[in-house]
């Protein structure tokens, strides 16, 4: 309940941050930069399973030529109570796994082989568990949602810096509270695309905690996504996804990257260790 907590009050905070800059436009220039960050995310949030799949070179394999994996989904998604998503394969020595789709009716389970060589079926079902959850929670739904309010503060904070900037070379009056109040402008202007994208980015990390949980309680044992992910750390650092997109880590189950540093307020994922230890700390 934490997180889904946590993620509203991350929702209510970029709202906040929309209707202020919002408001230097009036009514017609926040709905219209919400209009344009909307139809951008729409045509992503249909079509980027895809694109997405399509870039990584997926391939769909059915049940007669996996049987091993379509038992462990099926098995799975009905203890999450969602449809079977398709599972995909993507050819890669990097161990990695995410979930897509814009909701349970067409969700989508893509696994490296990678991470099929590398987990045990325990680790496996762990994992898998945790991308369904995904699917289960609408986080496609909820990361398409931040990203179009995101895009529309961006978007304003754009057009605010050109008409102050603009607006000061027009102005013959150079009186200090006008440079002070310009400078006002301008700094929000800068700084209100750089909160949305940390609030974009607690948002994502905040729903890898609640998976990270329901995955858990769907596989039935936190140890299994535990010593998952301390492999997948490991598998990582030692076969990094050199070909990854970075605007496409975050749908990772580990962040493909893991190998090179990244501030933690800037990274999509939480830290390895502390999920583990919130992991570790359900079955005391």
């Amino acid at each position: 309940m934490g997180n889904r907590i946590k993620t509203y009050f991350l929702f209510s905070i970029l709202t906040i941050i929309l209707v202020c800059i919002g408001g230097f436009f009036g009514k017609s220039g926040l709905i219209t930069a919400l209009i344009f960050a909307f139809l951008l995310n729409w045509v992503s949030y249909f079509f980027s399973d895809k694109i997405i799949l399509t870039m990584y070179r997926a391939r769909e394999v059915k049940e007669n030529e996996q049987p091993y994996l379509h038992r462990i989904v099926d098995q799975l998604s009905q203890i999450a109570q969602i449809p079977k998503p398709k599972i995909y394969i993507i050819n890669s020595q990097t161990p990695n796994a995410f979930a897509t789709g814009r909701d349970p009716n067409n969700g989508v389970v893509a696994l490296t082989t990678g991470i099929i060589e590398l987990l045990d079926e325990n680790e496996l079902k762990g994992v898998i568990s945790h991308e369904l959850s995904h699917i289960k929670n609408r986080d496609i739904l909820i990361a398409t949602i931040a990203a179009t309010i995101a895009g529309a503060i961006t978007f304003l904070a754009r057009m605010l810096q050109y008409m102050a900037l603009l607006g000061s070379m027009d102005r013959k009056d150079r009186r200090e509270d006008n440079i002070f109040g310009l400078i006002a402008i301008l700094l929000f202007a800068i700084l209100a695309p750089i909160a949305a994208l940390i609030i974009q980015l607690a948002i994502s990390r905040s729903r890898e905690y609640l998976a990270d949980e329901q995955g858990a309680k769907i596989c039935g044992n936190p140890l299994y996504l535990a010593n998952a992910l301390k492999k997948l750390i490991d598998g990582v650092k030692k076969y990094p996804m050199v070909n990854a997109n970075p605007s496409t880590s975050s749908l990772f189950i580990v962040n493909p990257f893991s190998g090179k540093t990244l501030l933690n307020l800037f990274s999509t994922h939480p830290p390895i260790e502390e999920r583990i230890k919130k992991l570790e700390e359900m079955i005391i």
